[in-house]
């Protein structure tokens, strides 16, 4: 009976310690992380090291935009702003752990304190192996220890009833847009200072540069539900994907379909142009979602 008694005591001992240390020095006071970039995918996921200095990836590659607003994933205290190795870094410490961020040109300072989603900095291209225009390396320490950030950040996966009907492959949404013209990117979506009013405005597209008279392909399969004019956007085509999802061209120079026509993906619908309040020739791409502009980047 004594024995039992022992064994019982030692089990609660050991439970409690694994409710209230684990759980709690490895989380922070949220449960978890906000994502730090608009998207919310991972383009490389995390490879443990085997060693201390053996290979691995120590952290995620999340695909963004070029100037794209990069904020904290928890509050904290920031505890480094500088350069590892020629990039540049930020540090925030929450606490038994760290997140790292890189390469991000810096908007905050040591010593200050940050809310969860506050922006820390910009985010710089030139991350080696990404396929994306730009990506920020995330990255989660406790103590010396690299650990997985997609442990603690929500919103990758989908549930689904094991047995219900097997679900329809991912779609508009998922990362599956197909570039609307080829070109780098001349604005990111987001607030930026108008080049012809010099007022801050929000900016709901991406600007790819390209000559007058390139051709738009549609970024993916759907109907055309608008070819007309629309004030400062210019000659706009747009075009419903379903599911609420519609993307949008503008400052065109010539659509290349009518209203109601279904496209395919990669399919000329459009003209680069320079048409509305315009200081080049450029595409203006938009992705709407049930009526709300969201930032394109992550999904192509």
């Amino acid at each position: 009976m004594r024995i039992r008694l022992c064994l019982l005591v030692l089990f609660s001992c050991l439970a409690a310690a694994l409710v209230s240390g684990g759980a709690a020095s490895s989380l922070p006071a949220n449960g978890g992380w906000t994502w730090p970039l608009s998207g919310h995918r991972v383009e490389r996921d995390f490879a443990a090291p085997t060693t201390e200095y053996g290979a691995g990836h120590r952290g995620v590659d999340l695909p963004g935009t070029p100037g794209e607003a990069v904020r904290a994933v928890a509050a904290g205290t920031v505890a480094f702003v500088g350069e590892v190795g020629g990039t540049p870094v930020v540090t925030v410490s929450h606490g038994a752990e760290r997140s790292t961020y890189q390469p991000v040109a810096p908007t905050v300072a040591v010593g200050q304190a940050v809310d969860a989603g506050e922006q820390i900095g910009t985010l710089l291209a030139g991350h080696g192996g990404c396929g994306s225009a730009a990506c920020l390396h995330l990255g989660r320490l406790r103590g010396q220890t690299y650990l997985d950030p997609t442990e603690l950040l929500g919103g990758r996966y989908r549930l689904i009833d094991p047995d219900g009907p097997v679900p329809e492959p991912p779609g508009l949404g998922d990362g599956t847009l197909s570039q609307p013209v080829q070109g780098r990117v001349t604005s990111a979506f987001g607030m930026r200072i108008h080049p012809i009013t010099g007022q801050a405005k929000m900016h709901d597209g991406i600007d790819f540069g390209a000559p007058c008279g390139t051709p738009v392909a549609a970024a993916a399969a759907g109907t055309v539900r608008r070819v007309a004019t629309a004030g400062g956007y210019g000659l706009r085509v747009e075009v419903d994907h379903g599911g609420g999802f519609v993307t949008s061209y503008s400052h065109l120079s010539s659509a290349q379909t009518s209203l109601g026509s279904h496209v395919s993906t990669g399919q000329t619908i459009a003209r680069v142009g320079s048409t509305g309040t315009s200081t080049g020739c450029h595409l203006h791409f938009s992705v709407h979602e049930n009526g709300s502009v969201i930032d394109p980047a992550p999904l192509l």
